[in-house]
């Protein structure tokens, strides 16, 4: 005769989850999602949180089905704490945790889209090509082997490659004190987006130069009152090393507006002026950017205009 088995009313069997863990005073605290939905909603691209959790309880342990006595809760979290703002905190601040290939799968993303990013924003700088996929992967693998770029200042001289170097004293601390300074790549993490490590891998690139790298110029255009461009200009040229940096160093130089807006441009294309607006059509360094609109906009009073053509202007290999 069959025998029926009693599970707890607390016990909840759940599987094929990936769970959110969060330690709060003496207890730990988990929560069971989709697979994939945590950093969907973490990023900004999944706001439902019906799509994101399998259920919406707080387990002690969701292998074990253990759901969270409510007493606990208060304890930790606060008697007034509503269990969707619990939920909320335990997915925002919590640990994900994930099996071995999920971990990997997850890893491999994030190398991708970094590589495809690096690629697409760097070029030689004496063709202006870009560089494959694969020579940008092998160039940061060379850095990552050597300890994010810590190889010999001097390694460059048999390589080929431009090596930083700087003035060494007879201890050689100079060296170790630029080698300090310089941006390191460690390799690809998944506690950073792709955005931000993108952005790390292309400092040390171009700091280290494995291979001969620039950025990728950005293709603009200027307008402005002709009336405008006469004016004196005021303040001093801001430039930034990289856009995102906003740390850049300021040089003091005179001339009227059109002059200042002409130095931050490296090449010009096009040079019109119809009527009483002129135009300008030129390629500028990404760091150099900013620096140009704030001028543009602090300078003109609303009569000058700048406009991106292209984000990164390169040229295909053949």
């Amino acid at each position: 005769m069959p025998q029926n088995i009693n599970q707890p009313s607390n016990q909840i069997r759940l599987t094929n989850v990936s769970l959110v863990r969060l330690k709060k005073g003496k207890k730990r605290f988990e929560i069971a999602c989709y697979k994939n939905k945590v950093l969907e909603y973490r990023s900004g691209v999944e706001t439902d949180l019906d799509n994101v959790l399998q259920i919406p309880s707080v387990f002690l342990s969701v292998s074990k089905g253990q759901t969270a006595p409510t007493q606990d809760l208060a304890k930790a979290f606060g008697p007034k704490t509503p269990l969707n703002d619990i939920i909320m905190e335990i997915l925002n601040k919590g640990e994900m945790q994930v099996g071995e290939k999920e971990r990997h799968a997850q890893l491999e993303r994030v190398h991708n889209e970094v590589i495809d990013i690096v690629a697409g924003k760097l070029v030689d700088p004496k063709s202006k090509r870009v560089y494959t996929t694969g020579m940008i992967e092998k160039a940061l693998d060379q850095l990552s082997s050597h300890g994010g770029a810590t190889h010999k200042l001097d390694e460059g001289k048999t390589s080929g490659t431009a090596t930083p170097t700087t003035t060494t004293t007879t201890n050689g601390e100079a060296s170790k004190d630029k080698a300090k300074e310089m941006p390191t790549w460690t390799g690809v993490v998944t506690t950073k987006s792709a955005k931000s490590q993108a952005l790390e891998a292309m400092k040390a690139l171009i700091a280290w130069q494995p291979i001969p790298v620039s950025r990728a110029r950005m293709r603009l255009r200027v307008t402005c009152a002709t009336n405008v461009l006469k004016q004196a200009a005021k303040g001093s040229v801001r430039k930034e090393t990289e856009e995102e940096d906003g740390d850049g160093e300021s040089e003091k130089t005179t001339g009227t507006i059109k002059d200042r807006i002409l130095s931050y441009v490296e090449q010009v294309e096009s040079q019109d002026t119809v009527g009483q607006e002129w135009e300008i059509i030129g390629f500028v360094e990404p760091g150099a950017f900013k620096g140009l609109g704030e001028f543009i906009n602090g300078e003109t009073k609303g009569r000058g205009r700048l406009e991106v053509l292209d984000m990164a202007v390169t040229h295909e290999g053949d």
